[in-house]
């Protein structure tokens, strides 16, 4: 398995302007991952994002190291005033940018879940034949111009493995999968073993990350905590120092035949570049132990 790492790990150097997105990569590789992810790209006002695309992929070439995925935000119930050709219109341009930024997939997002007076008696199975309509005309899009999509357990609404497995299959395309992310599960306070070895066929991308946990019938600090689905409470935390089982997903995955990236979201309070440089140490370590 080779090892990437997603920008959204760095975006305390970003935010705070200390480093340019552009920056970022040298210092991904310099950190001793193989590849990065882009999670979202902000190019500088007035710029065009396919433009400035092109300018970090360059970048990745000039450094070394390929941006491996494309990541961004989508909601095909509300997005873009609710309208879904719109919304369908806009991750079309999305898959343009992953291609100008040399990204062989992208992963987008589906659904948050209803608002207002439509929360009281729709749930996800009223949202889903809208979800499978826009990721399908999406991957469609994207499969002609050699570039997979595929949706995350992410955001709690399309949170659970079952939920994103109904997707998945329910879209029917050879082009879309899932991305898979171990510790997500847990905001849906489901078990990540159990739900990795549901998805693990459906693997198009994994990532990793960590949590500290407290129940929810325990006093929490108040800071750095937010609140699962069920009520209980996660922290991000370095890889390996909190209750994912790493490991054993790993093999799960591995088991079923993804020989993909595996890339690290750091969410911790520790100094960035650390819990990067720390979390990269443990998969090293773990995928040495791998049957």
């Amino acid at each position: 398995m080779q090892f990437a790492l997603s920008s959204y790990s760095l975006h305390p150097l970003t935010d705070s302007g200390e480093l340019t997105e552009k920056e970022l990569i040298a210092l991904t590789k310099q950190l001793g991952f193989a590849g990065i992810e882009f999670a979202e790209i902000h190019p500088p006002a007035g710029a065009d994002k396919c433009a400035y695309a092109a300018e970090l992929r360059e970048e990745a070439r000039r450094v070394g190291i390929p941006v491996t995925q494309y990541s961004v935000g989508a909601d095909f119930l509300y997005g873009s005033g609710g309208d879904l050709q719109a919304e369908i219109e806009r991750l079309r341009g999305e898959v343009d940018v992953a291609v100008a930024l040399g990204a062989p997939s992208m992963r987008h997002d589906t659904a948050h879940g209803w608002r207002g007076d439509e929360a009281a008696y729709k749930g996800f199975d009223q949202a889903l034949p809208r979800i499978i309509e826009g990721a399908r005309a999406v991957t469609e899009y994207a499969a002609a111009r050699g570039v997979k999509t595929m949706t995350e357990n992410h955001g709690l609404f399309c949170q659970d493995s079952e939920r994103v497995e109904r997707i998945v299959t329910g879209v029917g395309h050879p082009n879309f999968g899932a991305l898979v992310d171990m510790g997500n599960f847990l905001c849906a306070d489901e078990d990540p073993v159990t739900a990795v070895g549901r998805m693990a066929k459906y693997a198009a991308y994994v990532h990793v990350k960590d949590f500290h946990f407290k129940s929810g019938s325990e006093d929490v600090p108040p800071d750095g905590f937010f609140k699962t689905r069920g009520g209980n409470w996660l922290r991000g935390a370095v890889l390996g120092h909190g209750i994912v089982p790493v490991r054993q997903c790993l093999q799960i995955l591995r088991d079923a035949g993804y020989d993909g990236f595996v890339t690290l979201e750091f969410e911790g309070c520790e100094e960035p570049r650390r819990g990067c440089e720390w979390g990269l140490h443990t998969l090293q370590e773990l995928t040495e132990a791998l049957a």
